[in-house]
């Protein structure tokens, strides 16, 4: 066999850690509002020099690797390849719909998954889908979110890319929840899949690339892109509108000017006369 499920004591121990975290965390999520995502950026200086440096490195290694990748592969190839690293990966989307208080899409996510692994032979092919179970995209960081935790300052990550302060350590949770962790497999497999996983979805991102080549500032257009996509997932396709600059003074100052008048500061009355008022002369 090429790998075989198996769990040794303490991975068990670490699944059962997981579902004692996913119960306590649904209790104390509760009716929290979800935390914003913010463009703001104050190691701007910094997140430039590392963007140019992941720029760099698509530009002349992982881009060209793609486009090899494109060229030698039949789209269905690619297609397939696609469905089956996003199954691969879909129990992180359904243990956070879970943790984000989310019953009812956590069981159909499940469903999804199950149909795909054995209906869709590990996800070759989309039968959920076909059954009217659109699939999701949810993560730790999106969790957090919800649970009103703010992004933070955003910052680029060497070799990853655009992320938070919340979304960056969110990684590691996600990272110990894909079945590949669990299984008995050889050496290498999993760096293998996550390889394959970069290129394929950067493969897929090629048609994108004149529009961010056009671009005055990339690093800007880029970093507001991923607030917009972050915003638009968090709020499962309905994010709020965030107030401008300006129209933050403006209500602001609206709300100044409905304060009741008995609400401004008094002064106490003195009996003793101001000090500028004149004297009165005695006879």
């Amino acid at each position: 066999m090429f790998f075989s499920f198996s769990l040794s004591l303490i991975q068990r121990v670490r699944l059962i850690k997981y579902l004692v975290l996913v119960l306590a965390a649904i209790g104390a999520q509760g009716c929290a509002t979800p935390g914003r995502t913010t463009s703001d950026d104050p190691w701007q200086g910094v997140n430039r020099g590392i963007y140019k440096f992941n720029d760099g490195l698509d530009r002349y290694a992982l881009k060209p690797t793609a486009k090899a990748y494109k060229k030698i592969t039949p789209s269905w190839f690619r297609a397939a390849t696609g469905r089956v690293l996003a199954n691969l990966e879909y129990p992180v989307t359904m243990v956070n719909q879970l943790l984000q208080g989310k019953p009812l899409l956590f069981l159909q996510d499940t469903g999804r998954f199950i149909a795909n692994t054995t209906l869709g032979v590990g996800g070759i092919f989309d039968v959920a889908d076909q059954l009217g179970m659109p699939s999701h995209d949810e993560d730790f960081g999106q969790t957090l979110a919800v649970w009103g935790m703010p992004s933070g300052p955003y910052f680029q990550i060497p070799l990853l890319g655009p992320s938070s302060l919340r979304d960056a350590p969110a990684k590691v949770p996600d990272y110990f929840l894909r079945p590949l962790r669990y299984m008995d497999i050889k050496p290498g497999v999993d760096y293998g899949e996550t390889v394959l996983d970069v290129v394929d979805a950067r493969a897929d991102l090629l048609s994108s690339d004149a529009t961010l080549e056009s671009a005055y500032d990339k690093y800007g257009v880029l970093r507001d892109a991923w607030v917009q996509r972050r915003e638009y997932l968090i709020f499962d396709g309905n994010p709020p509108e965030q107030d401008t600059d300006l129209e933050a003074l403006e209500r602001e100052a609206a709300e100044a000017e409905a304060q009741p008048a008995d609400a401004a500061p008094t002064t106490e009355p003195s009996d003793s006369p101001p000090s500028d008022a004149p004297r009165r002369e005695t006879p």
